[in-house]
């Protein structure tokens, strides 16, 4: 009663072989995993960005001043206190200052520029680079200072 002969067939075989249903590839693209890494990495990029405009280190005098308001990026200039000149973070010659900034002006002379002096620099140099700023034809001209400390 409990063996069968090896010829008969089992009662639920009906002799029809089971489909396994196969899994199909998906088509679609999971972008959540894309998502995190990117606002990850823009959450890095606003932490760092303060930190690269650095420029030249320079010890700036202190003044009341207020702050200037601009929407541009300025060009900055800047003396160091050994007499070297400073575009952004490039040294140049005294004698390439004009030449360089009609370069990259993006405005003409109506584009702004900062002039960044540390306090131990020759007030003289200072003053020569600024002179060859203003003769050039540039009107926009600031002297970068830090915020004096009560």
């Amino acid at each position: 009663m409990g063996m069968q002969s090896a010829g008969g067939a089992a009662p639920e075989d009906t002799g029809r072989r089971r489909r396994r249903r196969r899994s199909q590839p998906m088509s679609e693209i999971n972008v959540t995993p894309f998502v995190d890494v990117m606002l990850v990495l823009l959450i890095i990029f606003m932490v760092a960005a303060p930190l690269l405009t650095v420029g030249v280190p320079l010890d700036l005098p202190e003044t009341q001043a207020s702050p200037m308001e601009g929407a541009t990026e300025p060009i900055t200039i800047s003396v160091a206190a050994d007499g070297r000149i400073y575009i952004q973070e490039t040294e140049i010659a005294a004698e390439e200052v004009v030449p360089k900034l009609e370069a990259i002006a993006r405005a003409g002379y109506e584009e702004r520029i900062f002039v960044r002096g540390d306090q131990n620099a020759d007030y003289g140099t200072i003053m020569r680079v600024m002179g060859r700023i203003s003769a050039a034809g540039y009107k926009r001209i600031g002297l970068v200072t830090l915020e004096e400390q009560q």
